[in-house]
């Protein structure tokens, strides 16, 4: 391999077996998914939301206005996860974020289960760039999204 070529964590991690998880990939990608869609919503720099469609170039979709149902359908994914999923996805995201290595797992999944409490929604909703740490994390401990649509943000 070429010194100057960086490994991506799925390459890194080929050489051991993932940790099994108590959530289901399809319940993580999804929520990277919305994590994601909720991560990029921005102020509407525009005070008309009635303005005509044709003329915003999509603008309104990266917009958060009140009605938009990004945020209560993260929220919601999250809510609906049993506790030992919760914890997954909390270490998911400390891992993400750089906070622990895959050979910190346990480590991470322990701290996680100590400190989640009935407001890890919140917790992980106010988390800058969720998704990708999300991501990142499912990826550093040997998992993958790939084939989920990932590249639809």
């Amino acid at each position: 391999m070429a010194a100057n070529r960086k490994e991506t964590p799925m390459a890194q991690n080929q050489e051991l077996p993932p940790p099994e998880l108590n959530i289901s990939t399809d319940k993580v990608c999804f929520i990277i998914l919305k994590a994601r869609e909720f991560d990029v919503k921005v102020e509407p720099s525009e005070t008309d939301p009635a303005s005509n469609p044709t003329d915003d170039d999509g603008r309104e979709v990266l917009e958060d206005y009140g009605e938009d149902p990004t945020l209560a359908e993260l929220r919601s994914a999250i809510d609906d996860l049993n506790d030992d999923e919760v914890v997954d996805l909390i270490a998911l995201a400390w891992v993400g974020r750089g906070d622990f290595g895959r050979e910190g797992w346990l480590e991470a999944k322990a701290l996680a289960r100590e400190r989640h409490k009935r407001h890890s929604a919140d917790y992980l909703v106010g988390m800058p760039a969720l998704g990708d740490y999300l991501e990142e994390g499912f990826e550093t401990i040997g998992h993958s999204c790939e084939g989920y649509g990932m590249g639809r943000l």
